[in-house]
């Protein structure tokens, strides 16, 4: 009988893969950073090698680890960086340029042109998304136009993909082209409501139908490993972007829970059952996950730098060596002495969706020291995150009973708290923090009987920390007003 599931969890700055017990413990875990391409401010791209070669690396390390035999492995589940996209030949297998990564602004003005033709309510009313690059859709008309591919595409020379669908291409020699709704929902040519690309989304965007991959459920068989690569040919049968992989794996299963995501950058998705809820504030309505034929949406905010600028203080201001020593040199200080840091980097996402603002620290004295900006750059993935969540406070009309976290800055018991405090709700985290990759694993799980059912996933949920608010409602929307002025000075700064 199959001890585990293989979880392969494609992220933005790593590969990393999982191997989970019945329990939904980890048994064995491996990962692998890859390097960031800068080509020019505010672009980010990705070599698909490279992310090929350590998701195939950390997979056979896990294997190895876990000292498991290729019979114990039930399924394969894979999640992956959502909007970030691949170009490849039909015939070579090979990429045609690398991977335009999601927090990538080089499309910002094919947006603006697609907005000047009045196209943002068409798109907004079929994707649930907002004419921004942040989206898969217009990176793929940009790399079409630059390598001059269109006509190849037409005829099904050249594919495009999500992660996932290179990952799952690769996985099975070639054999597959696929997706799941999650990921196709994220791409702005995938209609939420017929379930289905889209020809008038496609148009706009000169996208070919012919170079997308087939949408599938989240959870069933998409195919099997080619045998050379693991060892034996193993069902790959789960897929879902990560963050509603991790909504999965948090078992956010019914209406109204919440759960936040602290990586790269920051992600909120609430469940919304099988209603596609408009926002009238700012976040998207997106695809949960499509299990039997039935979809289950969610309302999300996406915050585009969250921990990213934590490894910004390592990396760019040397602040740190490692992106933990952050919590040391944060903990030097009581607060952040009124400094404000708007990690805008690549624009702002949710609610504001400005492409051109850009990164801001300001309160700073004489006074202020390396500590309070650290505390500063911290304190933002929770003024973030509270921006979304006023955002669904005002679309659903639910208060905020509690938020489930995950993601490596939510092992920081600091910033929990504080982020407990600017809420003025409960923050839970579970003992298994790998939430993304378990929901892949669980997708891939049920499919397969590895677990009979949602119940098995619940009853496998057990906290390990809880934070309640211990600040007073006035010293909270005096930060929080702070915070909205150091916002809207961080607007529009690289607008041509």
């Amino acid at each position: 009988m199959a001890r585990f599931v293989l979880a392969l969890d494609q992220g933005t700055t790593s590969s990393r893969s999982i191997l989970f017990r019945r329990s939904g413990r980890v048994a064995a875990s491996s990962q692998k950073e890859y390097p960031q391409i800068y080509p020019s401010p505010g672009h980010v791209e990705h070599d698909p090698e490279a992310i090929w070669k350590t998701q195939l690396q950390t997979a056979r390390a896990v294997i190895r680890q876990g000292k498991a035999k290729t019979t114990d492995i039930a399924a394969i589940g894979i999640t992956n960086q959502r909007e970030t996209v691949v170009l490849w030949d039909k015939n070579t297998g090979k990429p045609v340029d690398n991977a335009i990564v999601w927090q990538s602004r080089i499309t910002a003005p094919i947006c603006e042109q697609m907005k000047r033709k009045g196209l943002e309510d068409l798109y907004r009313s079929r994707t649930g998304l907002v004419l921004d690059p942040y989206f898969s859709g217009t990176k793929i008309k940009y790399l079409l136009h630059k390598h001059k591919l269109r006509a190849r595409a037409e005829k099904g020379e050249i594919l495009a993909g999500t992660i996932d669908t290179f990952l799952l291409w690769r996985l099975t020699g070639g054999e597959v082209h696929a997706t799941d709704p999650s990921n196709a929902s994220r791409t702005l040519l995938y209609n939420i409501h017929s379930g289905d690309w889209d020809e008038e989304l496609l148009g706009p965007l000169g996208v070919p139908r012919a170079m997308l991959p087939e949408v599938r459920d989240s959870s069933g068989l998409f195919g099997h490993s080619d045998k050379k690569l693991l060892g034996a040919s193993l069902p790959i049968a789960g897929i879902a972007g990560d963050q509603q992989a991790a909504t999965f794996g948090q078992g956010c299963f019914k209406p109204g829970m919440v759960k936040n995501t602290y990586g790269t950058g920051c992600f909120l998705l609430m469940n919304t059952g099988n209603e596609a809820v408009r926002s009238d504030n700012g976040l998207l309505t997106t695809v949960g996950w499509r299990i039997d034929g039935k979809t289950t949406y969610c309302l999300e905010g996406s915050v585009f730098v969250g921990g990213a600028a934590v490894q910004w203080l390592r990396d760019g201001l040397g602040l740190i060596k490692r992106s933990t020593d952050v919590e040391k040199l944060a903990a030097k200080v009581d607060d952040s002495g009124g400094v404000y840091m708007v990690p805008a980097f690549v624009g702002l996402g949710t609610p504001h969706w400005d492409p051109y603002a850009r990164g801001l620290l300001i309160g700073i004295e004489r006074g202020t020291t390396a500590g309070h900006v650290a505390r500063a750059t911290v304190d933002s993935m929770a003024y973030q995150t509270a921006d979304v969540v006023r955002a669904m406070q005002a679309d659903s009309g639910l208060p905020l009973r509690e938020l489930r976290v995950d993601g490596g800055a939510a092992l920081n018991d600091a910033l929990m708290q504080f982020q407990a405090d600017l809420l003025g709700a409960k923050v839970k985290r579970p003992v298994v923090n790998e939430t993304t990759a378990l929901g892949a694993a669980y997708l891939a799980g049920l499919a397969v009987g590895f677990w009979k059912d949602d119940r098995d996933v619940t009853e496998n949920w057990a906290q390990d920390a809880e934070w309640k608010s211990t600040l007073r409602k006035p010293a909270r929307e005096k930060l929080l007003a702070g915070w909205d002025r150091a916002v809207e000075r961080s607007k529009g700064w690289a607008a041509p």
